[in-house]
């Protein structure tokens, strides 16, 4: 059992609360918000049966989750301090620094963030060698997705131990070797939102028919084999180098346009619209509920092939 520190509890920050407590760790959790404590302890309970179906060690318990009302209270007696506050490159910069003084040296310092460079958040810390980004995917009690980016100041030791407390979680930590804005799923993934953003601008389609071409296609194979091997797959006996020699021509057609178009409220408008006609009468906490629900189900039928996901329960 390790002692957390858990520094911002929105969305992902209480994600982190869940994964770690149901790996039987304590937490210490603060939030600068008020009565942050109230929400994040309800929030534990109706979580609780996804993480009982989701499995936890033996021992788990919400009692382990105290709510602190200072950040040095926190972080004072914590082994890893796990960062997750607004990505705002000063904010980030000010809770380390204070994270930086109140910490035990031998403590790691982690960040959630999902882009900002480790290197200019590290840049003023005492000791910029013990930060790192460890950079979640929601839901975090979840899904094993965990990227782990240093800066120019971290040390080999730092990511190494990082890297190894999330493998004890069954998380699986994937290292950015090379410094990068964004990381990598995230570059990925806005691709594909800017594409998603100009054809709802355009009147080409609308939410669900953007969905539906993912959720009944590409979307179901991306979870066992990803893109580049699925293209691989795509080149018959040749493999990739047939798909390119096939397909490498149409990338230089006009079929995507990578620039994000202006948010205007008409764009904003039919993208609420949209999701809100696709969501129906569930509410948010139903739609998280059954995504949390087939996510776990599918990653235990990954099992059954040893892939993806699956490798890892």
């Amino acid at each position: 059992m390790t002692q957390i520190a858990i520094i911002g509890t929105g969305v992902i920050g209480t994600g982190w609360c869940a994964r770690l407590i149901a790996n039987g760790h304590k937490v210490k959790a603060w939030d600068p918000a008020k009565n942050f404590g109230d929400r994040l302890q309800s929030e534990m309970k109706r979580l609780w049966p996804i993480l009982k179906k989701s499995g936890m060690t033996e021992g788990s318990s919400i009692l382990n989750l105290s709510i602190c009302t200072t950040l040095a209270e926190a972080c004072v007696e914590a082994d890893l301090i796990q960062e997750s506050v607004p990505e705002d490159i000063e904010i980030k910069k000010t809770i380390h620094h204070e994270i930086d003084s109140v910490s035990r040296q031998q403590a790691l310092i982690v960040s959630s963030s999902s882009g900002l460079l480790p290197s200019e958040i590290q840049s003023d810390l005492s000791h910029p060698e013990r930060f790192v980004i460890g950079h979640p995917f929601n839901p975090v009690y979840i899904l094993p997705l965990v990227e782990v980016v240093g800066g120019s100041k971290t040390s080999t030791k730092t990511i190494k131990d990082v890297k190894d407390f999330y493998k004890s979680m069954g998380m699986y930590p994937l290292e950015v070797r090379k410094e990068i804005e964004g990381y990598l799923s995230d570059r990925l993934q806005e691709a594909q939102w800017r594409e998603i953003l100009h054809l709802v601008k355009d009147g080409v389609a609308n939410t669900q028919e953007l969905d539906d071409a993912i959720i009944y296609g590409p979307g179901l194979r991306w979870a066992m084999m990803g893109t580049c091997l699925t293209f691989h797959l795509a080149g018959g006996e040749a493999g990739m180098r047939h798909m390119l020699e096939q397909f490498g021509p149409a990338l230089k057609l006009p079929w995507t346009k990578l620039e994000a178009p202006e948010l205007t409220e008409d764009l904003i408008e039919r993208l609420v619209e949209g999701t809100q006609l696709q969501a129906g009468d569930k509410t948010i906490d139903e739609l998280g509920e059954l995504r949390d629900s087939c996510l776990i189900e599918i990653i235990q039928a990954l099992k059954k092939y040893q892939i993806g996901a699956g490798r890892l329960l």
